[in-house]
């Protein structure tokens, strides 16, 4: 079964035993075996394994991972080092550049961020090649709202940056008041001009943090650290 080896094996180990997973995990493996799924299925929970519940500061939320060859390593908007920026990835790093001044690096592999406490969660945590949202409705869906559940039971607080309409119906599930819900555009290239694009949203989550006593994410640290 699941090991991820942190705190998110105790306060998922029903998740992990429960009927839905199971189906889950019968599908999976039948795709594993017949297509070519990503990410690699070692990587499937790898924004758990870099962010533990504890740890995590700061979560955002995307919908599926990438469905070219070679990009998607388990952490949203993440992809592997040599490999080329997807669009949305670019615009992100476009929004970070004109908050901070931070260039954009030449790698666009987010496990800096990861291992500062940003739980780059998907909805839907595995993809067929060349078929997007292929895998929605098989189940990750109930295993990742019970995660964000999990965040919204921290007592310390914790920022949610929700783009998008798929991120910002996640909204309904962060009732704690101790949070800080931002929302704006996808980063995508078809909406960033609407609102993500000066959305201000990585000033925004560290000012929050430095403001209830909780260390900032250092931002230019976007890869390994």
């Amino acid at each position: 079964m699941v090991h991820i080896g942190n705190d998110w094996d105790r306060l998922l180990e029903k998740e992990f035993s429960s009927e839905y997973y199971l189906k889950l995990r019968e599908f999976l493996k039948k795709e594993y075996f017949s297509c070519t799924v990503y990410p690699p299925m070692k990587d499937l929970f790898n924004a758990l394994r870099y962010t533990s519940h504890e740890g995590t500061k700061v979560v955002i939320l995307g919908q599926d991972p990438y469905h070219g060859p070679g990009q998607a390593h388990g952490l949203c908007f993440s992809v592997k080092e040599g490999v080329a920026h997807p669009p949305s990835l670019k615009n992100i790093f476009k929004e970070l550049e004109r908050e901070y001044g931070i260039p954009a690096p030449a790698s666009g592999e987010l496990v800096g961020w990861a291992k500062q406490g940003v739980l780059l969660l998907n909805a839907t945590l595995s993809v067929r090649c060349g078929q997007p949202l292929s895998h929605k409705g098989q189940g990750w869906e109930i295993l990742t709202d019970a995660i964000i559940k999990k965040v919204n039971e921290k007592s310390e607080p914790v920022v949610f940056m929700l783009w998008g309409a798929s991120a910002r119906a996640k909204k309904i599930l962060v009732t704690n008041p101790a949070h800080l819900v931002l929302e704006c555009a996808h980063p995508s290239p078809l909406s960033a001009h609407a609102g993500f694009f000066g959305c201000g949203h990585f000033k925004k989550a560290n000012e929050f943090l430095a403001s209830v006593g909780s260390e900032p994410i250092d931002w230019s640290k976007i890869n390994d650290i």
